[in-house]
């Protein structure tokens, strides 16, 4: 198990790190095929409780919304969600009267899929198109990561408070100081390498990095547990097969798309104050 976790990340890293430098067509594919994934695998999940969401239309709804952030920001985005939500809507009424019998439910999956997945993912984009983005990206991704490291093995280590019994039995409090500790660290340690390369005026400095790398890394957390929950209730371990050794595609960035999410408010709101 672990070494195929070794073998995946060593293989991926260097593609990933590409993509996130170079931005563009080819970071925005890399990200819309993981988000569609996830949202797929977010919909399979409830199957197991007898809902049959619609794939399809989870796909098509995450790719527009990372579209329209990658080439419009958040313009036009009250009619990408209305017309969203309206066409959902629309299939699942035609779809109850054809006989469907849980179509109530499974509009409402439907949209937790693109909203949750599709919209908060999306950031990924939007944290990677700020002003020097490029250098926020490999700050506020790398603290999340550096923080589950060091929270599992402060967790493993000496753990004894039990977090989330019922949602992730294995978290501590400790394990959870440790991911606040990680991503401080990481993002500190980060922007005082990348702000050699990035312009005077980002904002990246130490502290810059150190706050937001620390504030990541206490609200990401969130992401995990709340998949966990989904996960317990449809019974069952990970959300797919994808990545050997890594679970499923929602597995990986269950956590990614909060940290996402934070960290782009997280820089819009403290970088400035480090002009």
């Amino acid at each position: 198990m672990l070494r195929d976790r070794i073998v995946v990340a060593l293989l991926l890293l260097p593609v990933a790190l590409w993509l996130i430098v170079i931005g563009g067509l080819p970071f925005w594919a890399l990200v819309s095929i993981f988000l569609v994934l996830a949202g797929i695998e977010y919909g399979q999940l409830f199957e197991h409780v007898g809902l049959r969401p619609s794939s399809w239309l989870m796909a098509a709804g995450i790719l527009a919304i990372t579209a329209m952030r990658a080439w419009a920001g958040f313009d036009h985005v009250g009619i990408l969600l209305l017309l969203i939500t309206q066409g959902a809507l629309l299939w699942y009424l035609i779809q109850y009267e054809r006989g469907a019998s849980r179509s109530g439910s499974e509009f409402a999956v439907t949209l937790g899929a693109i909203l949750y997945v599709g919209w908060l993912g999306a950031y990924l984009v939007s944290l990677r198109a700020l002003p020097d983005g490029t250098w926020w990206f490999l700050i506020v991704m790398p603290a999340i990561w550096l923080g589950d490291s060091l929270a599992f093995s402060i967790g493993r280590r000496f753990g004894r408070h039990r977090m989330t019994p019922r949602l992730s039995p294995r978290k501590t409090w400790e394990g959870y100081l440790g991911s606040v500790l990680g991503g401080a660290l990481g993002g500190g340690g980060l922007a005082l390498v990348w702000q050699i390369a990035a312009r005077p005026a980002s904002g990246l400095r130490p502290l810059s990095g150190l706050l937001i790398g620390g504030l990541v890394g206490a609200l990401a957390p969130l992401g995990d547990l709340a998949i966990s929950m989904i996960k317990r209730e449809a019974g069952v371990k990970d959300s797919g097969t994808l990545l050997p050794g890594h679970g499923g595609a929602l597995d990986r960035i269950d956590s990614w798309i909060v940290a996402a999410s934070v960290g782009y408010y997280l820089v819009v709101s403290i970088a400035p104050l480090f002009h």
